[in-house]
């Protein structure tokens, strides 16, 4: 039979008290829609009708407060019973109790955020307790209702993040003794650096104190952690290849706290300042800086504080700014020169895929320095048939050493990629996209080589402090062709595209822009690499649109903030 619709019963739901917790669901009148299921194959209906659709907002409701006052009265199997993953949430439900030691739960859900929404926000406020310690603790989750194909019965949507908002498949909530002692980490003056100040370096911190707690000579305490499934992993399969992925432990509440060990490291606490500023006012922004003549970073920053580490562990094609690897290579190999002519059409061929330049622009009878200063695409493209395979991810690795997975920076990173790729996909590697991924910290190494004239591993930690090995390059790039590179960026900076973000930045600077095409987004990711004397930095902007409007201003800012 075809479906049908009807009014869902008014129903009055009265306040339950469990556990000591009120959770009270409002009553109201909502709209489902029915079909009538048959119980044999010649299509006769047995009547019973299925509710489809998506949960009504009298049942999001009445579905999470039964949810929310089972949890809170410790009915584990109740609870359970209201998701639509039993056997997950019973065991997430009971090691909440038992592994997390938390106890007098009480659960205040909020109202929907939009009037027939499946999302309900709720607050939790408990107690922690280990032996003799007792401590409370708040914080704020949602949850998700929504309706069972099967029978029609709308359920909560069982994540781990219902538990906790910052827990992910496989993570676990744990009271005990911490396994890493806590670490009282310094910037390069001395100043204590701490997530409250910086948001940004919540991440970073408790990397920190996962690879040098015990280093650094504290004693743990007993805290709430969440324990990353990832770290762990990472941990026994000792991949660095991993590093990309992992997220550190993270303590959310000290029941007695330990001693901290004392940890310097190389951020500089007007750069970072600045960095979180920047970073902040932008939805998915991330920027790194560093010092050229060292490789000590300055600053990391990500509008996400708390979150994935975009800034030293992301994996995203850099666009443009690619072009200075790139042209380190074509300068190298002779098939460019500064103000030598090089081809700039509208469009190029290559490998089957036909490539054009940002509005379809093209520079007649143009130089190496016009193409590089206004991005052109097809200037670098009309090259790759005088490449072998594998000539950019050899120039990379052996100059700017990336691609390697061997930087031992402190805390976990990705180090860049640039796979040996053919045909249209190589030819799209020389503009930064194809298989080609990189980071803001990856990218302002490449501005600091360029600066320096030789690349110098990125460190947030001296390696004197545990004798490791910081990464090398297999060689160092000519004089001439670093001095060509410098006067490239320096001519993009005062006379192409990244000319309005480094206005009166001085002679001694150089800059390149760069914008990634990214599936299912709007607009580009927008890149910006470049240096200001012994400071290079790099952003991304993700879905920010051209890389000079996007993270140009960001990076001015944190290189001007570097001195």
């Amino acid at each position: 039979m075809g479906k049908r619709r009807r009014v869902t019963e008014r129903k009055k739901v009265h306040p339950g008290v469990l556990g000591g917790a009120a959770v009270v669901v409002v009553c109201g009148v909502g709209f489902a829609g029915y079909g009538l299921v048959g119980s044999g194959g010649d299509g006769a209906s047995d009547g019973k009708r299925i509710a489809t659709g998506p949960p009504t907002p009298a049942e999001v409701r009445a579905t999470a407060g039964r949810f929310l006052t089972a949890w809170a009265a410790g009915d584990v199997r109740r609870a359970a019973a209201l998701t639509d993953d039993r056997e997950a949430a019973r065991a997430a439900l009971t090691s909440y109790r038992k592994d997390a030691r938390i106890a007098e739960v009480r659960l205040t859900p909020g109202k929907p955020a939009a009037r027939k929404g499946a999302k309900v926000p709720f607050k939790a406020a408990a107690t922690v307790a280990y032996q003799d310690t007792r401590k409370p603790y708040a914080y704020r989750s949602e949850l998700t209702v929504v309706r069972r194909t099967s029978d029609g019965r709308p359920l909560v949507a069982w994540r781990p993040s219902v538990l906790h908002p910052e827990l992910r498949p496989g993570d676990r909530l744990v009271t005990g003794e911490a396994g890493d002692p806590p670490i009282r980490a310094l910037d390069r003056d001395g100043g204590t650096l701490t997530a409250a100040k910086y948001p940004s370096l919540g991440t970073v911190l408790d990397g920190l104190r996962e690879k040098y707690g015990k280093k650094a000579g504290g004693t743990g305490g007993i805290e709430l952690r969440i324990v990353r499934k990832d770290a762990h992993d990472a941990a026994r399969t000792k991949t660095k290849s991993d590093d990309a992925k992992v997220t550190p432990d993270k303590t959310l509440l000290t029941l007695a706290p330990g001693k901290p060990g004392t940890l310097k490291t190389t951020i500089s606490p007007r750069v970072q300042a600045r960095a979180e500023k920047e970073t902040a006012k932008r939805k998915q922004a991330s920027v790194v800086a560093v010092k050229p003549s060292t490789g000590e970073i300055l600053a990391v920053a990500n509008s996400r504080p708390g979150g994935f580490n975009t800034a030293f562990q992301g994996s995203l094609a850099p666009g443009s700014t690619m072009k200075v690897i790139t042209s380190s290579m074509l300068l190298e190999k002779k098939l460019a020169g500064v103000d030598k002519k090089h081809p700039c059409p509208k469009y190029e061929t290559y490998g089957g895929w036909k490539f054009q330049n940002d509005n379809k622009f093209q520079i007649k009878n143009g130089t190496f320095r016009a193409s590089f200063a206004r991005s052109c695409n097809t200037a670098f493209i009309s090259q790759a048939k005088k490449l072998s395979n594998d000539d950019l991810t050899r120039q990379a690795r052996d100059v700017f050493g990336l691609g390697n997975d061997d930087w031992a920076v402190g805390v976990p990173t990705f180090d860049g990629a640039v796979p040996v790729q053919s045909h249209a996909q190589m030819a799209a590697s020389l503009i930064g996209q194809g298989g080609v991924r990189m980071n803001p910290l990856n990218m302002a190494s490449v501005a600091a080589t360029v600066k320096s004239g030789t690349f110098r591993q990125p460190y947030l930690v001296s390696p004197d402090v545990d004798d490791r090995k910081l990464a090398t390059a297999a060689r160092r790039m000519s004089p001439r062709t670093a001095s060509a590179l410098r006067e490239l960026m320096h001519y993009t900076a005062v006379a192409g595209t990244a000319a309005k973000p480094m206005a009166g930045l001085g002679s001694d600077s150089g800059a390149k822009t760069g914008s990634a095409e990214v599936d299912g987004q709007k607009k580009p990711n927008g890149w910006f690499t470049a240096y200001r004397g012994d400071v290079a930095a790099a952003g991304v902007v993700q879905a920010g649109g051209h890389g000079g409007e996007a993270a140009g201003p960001i990076v001015r800012a944190v290189l001007l903030a570097g001195g």
